[in-house]
C-alpha cells in the first residue's frame, strides 16, 4: 500500500537560485565557457547561457567541448557584458543611448526576455519621450497631472532610470 504523498517546498527557491547564479558569475566559480569580443574575454556557464538563449544552446550542443572559447564578432564587449548581467541577474541598467545596440545584440544572441522586444521597447521609449515633451510644453498643473496619470501606462519594465 502506497503512503500519502507529501510535498516539500522551498519558499525562497527562486530568490536563492538567482542569488547563486549571480555569485557564481561574480566569483567565476565553475565557469566552463569563455566568450570573447573586441579583444576582451568574459567567462560564464554553459548551462545558464543555454537556458537563456537558443543560440548558445545550439552552439554548445553541436560543439560539445569541455571549455569552449566563443568569439563573437557582431557583438561589442560592453553589450556582451550587459547581456550577461541581464542573464545572471534578470535585469541590467544601461543608458538610453545604448539601448538600440543592446537590443540588436540580444537579437543576434537570441537572449530570452530581450530578443523580440526591440520594437515594443522602442515604441514605449517613444511614447515616454512624447509624454515628457508634452509635459515640458505645457508647464501647467493640469499637464503635470496628465503626465503622471499616463506615464504609468508606458513604463519600460526592463529598464530603470537612475
Amino acid at each position: 500500500m502506497a503512503g500519502q504523498q507529501i510535498c516539500l517546498k522551498w519558499n525562497s527557491f527562486q530568490t536563492n537560485i538567482v542569488s547563486s547564479f549571480e555569485n557564481l558569475w561574480e566569483e567565476e566559480g565553475l565557469v566552463d565557457v569563455t566568450l570573447a569580443s573586441d579583444g576582451q574575454c568574459i567567462r560564464a556557464h554553459k548551462v545558464i547561457l543555454s537556458a537563456c538563449s537558443p543560440f548558445f544552446r545550439r552552439v554548445f550542443q553541436s560543439n560539445p567541448c569541455q571549455h569552449p572559447v566563443i568569439i563573437l564578432q557582431d557583438v561589442h564587449f560592453s553589450e556582451l557584458e550587459s547581456l550577461l548581467c541581464f542573464v545572471y541577474k534578470g535585469e541590467v541598467n544601461i543608458g538610453q543611448e545604448s539601448l538600440p545596440a543592446l537590443l540588436k545584440a540580444a537579437e543576434t544572441l537570441q537572449i530570452r526576455g530581450l530578443s523580440g522586444a526591440s520594437e515594443q521597447v522602442k515604441e514605449k521609449v517613444r511614447n515616454l519621450n512624447n509624454l515628457s515633451a508634452m509635459k515640458s510644453c505645457f508647464r501647467t498643473d493640469k499637464a503635470e497631472v496628465l503626465f503622471n496619470n499616463y506615464s504609468k501606462y508606458v513604463e519600460i519594465p526592463i529598464l530603470k532610470n537612475e
